[in-house]
């Protein structure tokens, strides 16, 4: 049985990795916003997230929709992998986001 990633596009800005997901053996689901994704987590946990760190300076109490992604695997208590896609210019609010989260990620910046 192929293992489940769920790919979170919500804004994109990079290319479609179905096809190398789909080639590595993974079964891809994806999800447009991180409110699909957490109900698709709930239904069914993957092994494996691939997401975008969209900081967002307009939301009073949090960064990006990344934080309610993270507060949701705690709270099903899974833990998956983590694979967060950032712009350069956004490295150090990414950095203070993982420090408090505590969830360990593996971050790829464009």
């Amino acid at each position: 049985m192929a293992q489940r990633l769920l790919a979170i596009v919500e804004l994109g800005g990079y290319p479609d990795f179905t096809a190398d997901y789909n080639l590595l053996g993974f079964d891809v689901s994806l999800v447009k916003s991180v409110r699909k994704a957490i109900v698709d987590i709930k239904k069914n946990p993957p092994h494996v997230i691939v997401t975008e760190f969209n900081f967002q300076s307009d939301f009073r109490d949090r960064t990006s929709s990344l934080e309610t992604l993270m507060a949701c695997l705690q709270q099903q208590k899974i833990s998956p992998k983590i694979i967060v896609l950032y712009e350069k210019e956004y490295q150090t609010k990414f950095d203070i986001l993982q420090a408090f989260s505590g969830l360990q990620v593996i971050i790829l910046s464009c």
